[in-house]
């Protein structure tokens, strides 16, 4: 049968033969550096990066660079080796962490109507809310000068540890919540903050980080428990930092670890530091100051501040990342799980201390 005599088929070769031309003209259309504004949700992903051949351990870039290569951004083989489009992530979020104001900076075909046809190819729980262009060079985690974190928790988790707590009826008092903020206060400035990660040694200079502000803001109600969001601002942070800094605050203000042991961190020594959870912790927003200064009003870019996109950002925050932080801590009970482990942490002693005791247990 020839094609015209079969209705079908012509039909078929028409979409095909459509198909193509599109294909066709994308390939045509240059690439151009861009930086994508993106929310998501975390629980169930392992984090943000994506690693190329571990196909088991899903990851938030999975997801996007499938939708970046079907939506017709970038060819396939860009989506298989990353480096071939420069792209690059502000921040790695870790394994069930959010983020609210994620950027990644890569070269793109600027097709039309671009956020809708990568949106299309996303799940509902991965955003992408906002583009603009960037300079040539752009590389979105080494012009980043700081970023800034969020961490929202039921207020139970400051209850001293010899009340009975009925973590429904609980309630922030003011002077709990003054103290919580003074020692959170503590962690502002530059120091050495080896004993908040791990394979990082005291003396390695890596470690130490600057502290712009950290503080903990006014409790609410939802579903019938108390919250608070504690806010972090820092030039940058290595893994299970923010974790390990607000695990410590929290160790403290229950009573089980006194509050000279914030100093105490800062030295060679090692210190048992708890490491919080990881499902109340998002990436807010990150900070292109120095960028913005000299290319944000040059007439050829814009200054990568999303003002426009906060309505979009506060309600996508409102729809998928605060429900899954709470229905998850309603139905798992991460924070009442964790606080369990706290006793089981030695706060007294040093890492040579705990090396003697075991030499003369044995």
């Amino acid at each position: 049968e020839r094609p015209e005599e079969n209705g079908h088929q012509d039909k078929r070769l028409k979409r095909d033969a459509n198909e193509e031309d599109v294909e066709d003209q994308n390939k045509k259309l240059p690439k151009r550096k861009i930086v994508l504004l993106m929310a998501y949700s975390g629980k169930g992903y392992h984090g943000m990066q994506r690693n190329v051949g571990s196909s088991q351990f899903k990851t938030i870039e999975d997801d996007l660079v499938s939708a970046l290569v079907q939506s017709g951004c970038i060819p396939e083989n860009h989506g298989e080796d990353m480096k071939k489009m420069s792209f690059q992530r502000c921040a790695r979020t870790d394994k069930g962490v959010s983020a609210a104001g994620q950027i990644v900076s890569l070269k793109v075909r600027l097709i039309d109507d671009i956020l809708e046809k990568i949106n299309n190819h996303l799940p509902s729980h991965i955003r992408i809310l906002g583009l603009k262009r960037v300079t040539g060079g752009f590389n979105s985690k080494n012009k980043c000068d700081a970023r800034t974190y969020s961490y929202m928790l039921p207020t139970f988790a400051f209850a001293h540890k010899d009340h009975d707590v009925q973590e429904e009826v609980y309630r922030l008092d003011r002077e709990t919540l003054e103290k919580v903020n003074k020692l959170l206060a503590c962690y502002k400035g530059t120091h050495n903050f080896h004993n908040f990660t791990s394979q990082k040694g005291p003396k390695d200079p890596s470690a130490k980080r600057y502290i712009m502000e950290m503080y903990c803001g006014e409790p609410f109600v939802r579903e019938n428990v108390e919250f608070a969001v504690i806010k972090v601002k820092g030039q940058s942070f290595m893994m299970h930092q923010i974790r390990k800094m607000i695990g410590l605050v929290i160790a403290i203000v229950k009573g089980y670890a006194a509050e000279s042991i914030i100093e105490c961190s800062w030295g060679e020594e090692k210190v048992d530091v708890p490491k919080a959870p990881g499902l109340g912790l998002v990436l807010e927003r990150v900070h292109f100051e120095k960028y913005n200064r000299r290319f944000g009003n040059d007439g050829l870019h814009e200054p990568l501040e999303w003002t426009e996109e906060e309505e979009k950002i506060a309600v996508f925050k409102e729809q998928y990342i605060y429900p899954t932080i709470i229905n998850t801590e309603r139905e798992e009970k991460s924070m009442v799980n964790w606080l369990n482990t706290l006793p089981i942490h030695d706060f007294n002693s040093s890492a040579v201390g705990i090396q003697a005791n075991n030499k003369n247990s044995k």
